[in-house]
C-alpha cells in the first residue's frame, strides 16, 4: 500500500480521522489499512412517494400534473421510532456502506427550478440517523427508463411535458408499459405485471426519446429549444443543479456529515444511451445486452409510428429457461391517440400555462419530434434516414473529435459526468466520484484533473437468468464474457452445474473489477446485486403447494450465495446489494413494478429466523378479509385502481391479520424487548435468505485481502491477508488506540447455542399445517383485526409505547423529534459479550472478540524484507447452525454437485 497522504489530493487539505482515502485499487482509511465496504441500498422504495406503490392508479396522473407529490418518508420514518430499528438491523448484519437513492422527482416535482427544501431537510435528518449507526454513506440519482410516468422511476412528470410529450397515452401506442394501466388503462390488471417486463421500456419510444434529447439533443434534436435553450442543456442543466442544490443544503446545514458519514456520489444510476449508436432504425440489434425481448418488441421505427397513432403489427417474444423466443406477433391500435402533445396546451409564442417555459417556434407540438428532423415521413410511414443517430452530423464535429461514428460513453455520457462531478464538487469538494456507465459498458479514459485521486469505479451486476425467469436453475451462461467477446460461440458460454456457476459469476464480477483499470489505480464497489425472493411463484410465500414451502428461502439463498460468493475469492469487492425496503410485502414486493428484492419483509415475521412473533400469528389469520382472488367484476377493477388493495394471496386470505402496524403497544413492546434480549432473533426474524449476505468479511485489513472463502453450508471462513513493509499503519491516523485488522463475525452463523431458538419451535407455515396452538405466548393477548392496512414507510406504530420524548435541533435548524422506550436501546446491540461460539485459528500474531468484531494483530515486515501471508480460519465450535430449511436438490445437481473441480459426465 502506498503511503497514505497526510493531505487530500482533491483539495490539500489536512485528512481527517475519518478521512477515506481511493489509492492502490482499494479504499484506504487513514490509517492505511484496507478497507470492504459492504451494505445495501436503502431502499427500493424511495423510487415513489409513501402510499404511491406504482400498481396504484387513484391520482396518479392528476397529482403529477399538479406537481404536489412529496417523497417524505421515503426512506425511513423518522417520527415513529421505527428508523432505529432498521438500521440496528442493517448494521447487525455487518453492513457499513448505504447506497442512498435519490430521484431527481423528489427534489424539484413542483417544476423546473422549484426545490423541495423540507424534502432536503428531512433527508439530511435520514442521514443523520445513518451515521449514528456507523455507516457511510453514497448518494445514488436514480432512474430507471428515465421517469415514474414511463413506467419506471427517476426525473418529474414536467420533463416529459417540456420535451412535447402527453405521457397519459403511453399505455395506447405502446411508448411505455406503466404498471397501474397494465395491460389497459381502461382495464387495469396490475397484479400480472410479467417479471421484468418493465425494463423492456429501454426499447420503447418514451426512454429511447428522452435520453437521446437528455444526452444528445444538441446533435440529433437542434430544433427542440426550450427558453433559448436546446432540450439537452436544459434537461441537463436542471437534473445536475437539483441534485446540486441537495449537495448545497447539506454543506450548508449540516457539514459535519461530508467525509464523516457522506463519502460520495453517483452521477446517475444505469444511464441509457437511448437512440444513440443505432444502426438501422426498421431493425432491433440481437446481441446480448441489448435491450430485454419479452412481450411487444417494436423497432423503433414502429414506435414513431405508433405514436402517431398508427396501427402497427410488431414482434412478440416470450422468456423461458433458455433465453427469448420468437411468439409470433402482435397487433397494436392506439385508436388515433397519439403519445406527442396536442399544440392547444401551449398558447403560440407564449409561456406554458402551468410550467412556465417558452418553446421555439421551430419546435411543432403534436407532431414527432424525429419526423420534424427529417428522420421519417409521417404520411408514409417511410424512414428516410435509418441510421441518422448512427453517426455525429458533420456540423459538430472537431479536430478533437473527428470520428463520425457515435460512442455514446465517450461522446455523451463523459461530458454529462464531468458537469455533473465540477457541480457536486462546488458543495463537497472531497466528494469521491462513482463512475457507473450504462450497464456492462466499460468506462471511458477520464482526466484526471475530473478524478482528482477520489473515485470509484461502480459497476452493477445481477445474475440475468434468475432475475428474469425468478427460479434458480442448474445451468446458467456468461453474460459478460458472451458481450465481451469471449467465446466464439454463446454455446460456449453455458454454464452446468452450481459450482460452474459459481465460478462464472466470480469471473464475470473480476472482469468488472479489471475494468477500473482504464479509470486508473481506483477501487471498484459493485453498487447493484442482488436476487429476487418471489420465486416460482410465490412458493416460499406458501403461494403454492399448499403452503408446504411458506419460509423455505433455500432457493434464493443459494441464488445470492452465488453472487456475493462471486464478490469474495479473489476479487475482495465491496458492494451494495438491492435492496432493503422497510414496507417490504409479499403481494407487491418492493411496491415497484413487481420487483421483490428486499432482504426483510414485514410478511416474513414469525416465518423465518428466531421467529418471537409465531405466537401472534398461530391464532390471527382473519380469513373473512376480503381477497384480490375472492373479489370479482367491478369491485376487483376498484380494488387495483385505489390505496390500501386486499391481498393476492391465492390460498384465499391475507397472509397474517397481524403485523406490526396492527399490533397494541404492549405487544410491540414485548417484540421490541424480545428482539433487544435475544439478538439473533432480531436479526434473522423477517429476513430473507439471511445465511448468504450475512457474512463474514474483513472490514478493516493490515494489508490487503489476498484470498476470502466462505461455506456457508459449513459455517466455515477462511481469509489470506497479504502483507508488505510499506503497509506499516500511520500512526494517530485513526482515531483507536490499538488498531488492527477487524473482521466481521455473524451471528448468524456463529451464534452461541444459548441465542438460538428451540428445535421444538416450529415456524409458523408448520403450526398452520399442524393446527397446533401458541409455542411462546406473549404476555398480552392480541385480537384479530379486519381489514388490509397501508403499506408506509415504516408499519411500526410506537405511538401507545412510547412513555418519554425529546427533541433536539440539528445544524440545520429543523427539530428532529427523538423516541426513547425504556430500558430499551437499539445502539451497541451487537455489542454485548459472549454472543458467539467461535473456534478461532490463525497463523500468527493474537486476536479478540467483542461483539460481532474479531479484531487480529500480526507483525507488518520491517522495510526491506518480502512480504508475508498470514491465514485466519473461523468455524462454529458447536457445529453448523442448521437452516431452517434444506432444500433437496434436483437430479442433475446431484449429478454436478457442487465442487471445486467443477461438474463431470460420464
Amino acid at each position: 500500500m502506498p503511503a497514505v497522504p497526510s493531505t487530500s489530493p482533491a483539495t490539500g487539505n489536512p485528512t481527517t480521522s475519518s478521512y477515506i482515502h481511493t489509492l492502490d485499487c482499494n479504499f484506504v482509511d487513514n490509517a492505511g489499512r484496507t478497507l470492504l465496504l459492504r451494505g445495501v441500498n436503502l431502499s427500493g422504495s424511495s423510487k415513489a412517494p409513501v402510499d404511491r406503490p406504482s400498481y396504484l392508479l387513484e391520482d396518479f396522473w392528476e397529482t403529477a400534473q399538479d406537481g404536489r407529490e412529496s417523497f417524505i418518508g421515503r426512506p425511513l420514518n423518522l417520527e415513529d421510532g421505527s428508523a432505529d430499528v432498521h438500521l440496528a438491523r442493517l448494521s447487525g448484519w455487518g453492513f457499513n456502506m448505504l447506497r442512498f437513492p435519490i430521484t431527481w422527482e423528489a427534489l424539484e416535482h413542483e417544476g423546473p427550478g422549484k426545490y423541495d427544501y423540507e424534502f432536503m431537510d428531512y433527508t439530511i435528518r435520514v442521514l443523520r440517523k445513518c451515521r449514528e449507526y456507523g455507516f457511510k454513506v453514497f448518494l445514488d440519482p436514480h432512474q430507471d427508463t428515465w421517469s415514474r410516468f414511463s413506467g419506471g422511476s427517476g426525473a418529474p412528470y414536467w420533463t416529459l411535458v417540456a420535451c412535447g410529450i402527453e405521457p397519459r397515452h403511453s399505455t395506447a401506442t405502446q411508448a411505455a408499459i406503466i404498471h397501474c394501466e397494465y395491460p389497459l388503462a381502461h382495464e387495469p390488471e396490475p397484479a400480472k405485471l410479467p417479471a421484468m417486463i418493465w425494463s423492456t421500456n429501454y426499447g420503447r419510444l418514451l426512454s429511447q426519446t428522452m435520453f437521446t434529447l437528455f444526452f444528445a439533443g444538441k446533435d440529433f434534436a437542434p430544433k427542440c429549444i426550450l427558453d433559448g435553450k436546446n432540450i439537452q442543456d436544459y434537461l441537463q442543466d436542471h437534473y445536475i443543479e437539483a441534485m446540486g442544490q441537495l449537495a448545497d443544503r447539506i454543506k450548508v446545514t449540516a457539514s459535519d456529515l461530508l467525509d464523516d458519514c457522506v463519502i460520495g456520489w453517483d452521477s446517475m444510476n444505469e444511464p441509457f444511451e437511448g437512440l444513440c449508436g443505432w444502426d438501422d432504425l426498421n431493425v432491433n440489434p440481437t446481441s446480448q445486452g441489448s435491450t430485454l425481448r419479452k412481450g411487444t418488441h417494436p423497432t423503433p421505427a414502429e414506435s414513431f409510428r405508433l405514436g402517431m397513432g398508427q396501427v402497427q403489427t410488431v414482434e412478440n417474444w416470450t422468456f423461458g429457461m433458455f433465453g427469448p423466443s420468437r411468439n409470433g406477433s402482435v397487433t397494436i391500435d392506439p385508436k388515433g391517440f397519439k403519445i406527442w402533445a396536442d399544440p392547444g396546451i401551449e398558447p403560440q409564442d407564449g409561456a406554458h400555462p402551468k410550467w412556465g417555459w417558452r418553446r421555439s417556434t421551430e419546435w411543432e407540438l403534436g407532431k414527432c419530434i424525429w419526423a420534424q428532423h427529417g428522420v421519417w415521413d409521417i404520411e408514409t410511414g417511410f424512414v428516410m434516414r435509418p441510421d441518422y443517430f448512427r453517426y455525429i452530423p458533420q456540423e459538430t464535429l472537431s479536430a478533437e473529435n473527428p470520428e463520425t461514428s457515435v460512442e455514446f460513453v465517450a461522446d455523451y455520457w463523459r461530458p454529462h459526468w464531468q458537469l455533473f462531478c465540477d457541480r457536486i464538487r462546488r458543495a463537497h469538494p472531497e466528494s469521491i466520484m462513482f463512475i457507473q456507465p450504462p450497464v456492462f459498458a466499460p468506462p471511458p479514459p477520464l482526466d484526471e484533473s475530473y478524478l482528482k485521486g477520489r473515485c470509484v469505479y461502480s459497476a452493477h451486476y445481477y445474475d440475468g437468468l434468475t432475475l428474469i425467469t425468478r427460479h434458480w436453475n442448474w445451468f446458467n451462461a456468461d453474460a459478460l464474457g458472451v458481450l465481451r467477446g469471449k467465446y466464439s460461440s454463446p454455446l460456449q458460454a453455458v454454464k452446468i452445474g452450481e459450482s460452474a456457476i459459481r465460478k462464472s459469476l466470480q469471473e464475470q464480477l473480476g472482469m468488472l473489477k479489471a475494468d477500473s483499470n482504464i479509470v486508473g489505480p481506483y477501487p471498484t464497489l459493485i453498487g447493484e446485486i442482488g436476487t429476487p425472493f418471489d420465486m416460482d411463484d410465490k412458493r416460499s410465500y406458501g403461494w403454492t403447494d399448499g403452503g408446504k414451502y411458506e419460509g423455505d428461502y433455500s432457493r434464493q439463498e443459494r441464488a445470492l450465495d452465488a453472487s456475493l460468493n462471486g464478490a469474495d475469492g479473489i476479487n475482495g469487492l465491496s458492494y451494495t446489494i438491492w435492496t432493503y425496503c422497510p414496507d417490504s410485502c409479499h403481494d407487491w414486493g418492493d411496491g415497484w413494478n413487481m420487483e421483490d428484492l428486499s432482504l426483510w419483509s414485514e410478511d416474513d415475521l414469525g416465518v423465518t429466523g428466531g421467529g418471537v412473533l409465531r405466537a401472534l400469528y398461530a391464532d390471527n389469520r382473519n380469513d373473512s378479509s376480503t381477497t384480490m382472488y375472492r373479489a370479482s367484476g367491478d369491485d376487483l377493477k376498484a380494488s387495483l385502481h385505489k390505496k390500501n388493495a386486499p391481498s393476492l394471496n391465492p390460498k384465499g386470505k391475507a397472509p397474517s391479520s397481524v403485523s406490526l402496524a396492527t399490533l397494541s403497544g404492549p405487544e410491540v413492546t414485548g417484540m421490541l424487548s424480545r428482539w433487544r434480549e435475544n439478538p439473533y432473533d432480531f436479526l434473522t426474524d423477517g429476513a430473507r435468505a439471511f445465511r448468504a449476505f450475512t457474512r463474514p468479511f474483513p472490514r478493516k485489513i493490515v494489508g490487503y485481502p489476498k484470498n476470502i472463502q466462505f461455506d456457508i453450508r459449513k459455517a466455515y471462513f477462511k481469509a489470506v491477508i497479504t502483507v508488505r513493509s510499506e503497509d506499516r499503519l500511520k500512526p494517530g491516523g485513526v482515531d483507536e488506540e490499538d488498531p488492527s485488522t477487524e473482521i466481521y463475525v455473524p451471528l448468524v452463523h456463529f451464534a452461541h447455542s444459548r441465542l438460538l431458538p428451540s428445535t421444538s419451535s416450529p415456524t409458523r407455515s408448520q403450526r398452520d399445517r399442524k393446527d397446533e396452538g401458541p409455542v411462546c405466548p406473549l404476555e398480552t393477548e392480541t385480537s384479530a383485526t379486519n381489514g388490509i392496512q397501508s403499506r408506509n414507510a415504516s408499519t411500526i406504530n410506537f405511538d401507545n409505547i412510547i412513555l418519554e420524548s425529546s427533541t433536539s435541533e440539528n445544524s440545520s435548524g429543523s427539530a428532529s423529534p427523538t423516541v426513547a422506550t425504556p430500558s430499551l436501546s437499539w445502539h451497541g446491540l451487537m455489542e454485548d459479550p459472549d454472543l458467539l461460539d467461535l473456534d478461532v485459528k490463525v497463523s500468527s500474531g493474537r486476536w479478540s472478540v467483542q461483539g460481532q468484531t474479531l479484531k487480529w494483530w500480526y507483525e507488518v515486515p520491517p522495510a526491506g524484507e518480502p512480504e508475508r501471508e498470514y491465514t485466519i480460519e473461523l468455524r462454529r465450535a458447536g457445529g453448523t447452525i442448521k437452516a431452517q430449511q434444506e432444500e433437496m436438490r434436483s437430479w442433475m445437481e446431484r449429478l454436478c454437485p457442487p465442487s471445486e473441480d467443477g461438474c463431470h459426465v460420464m
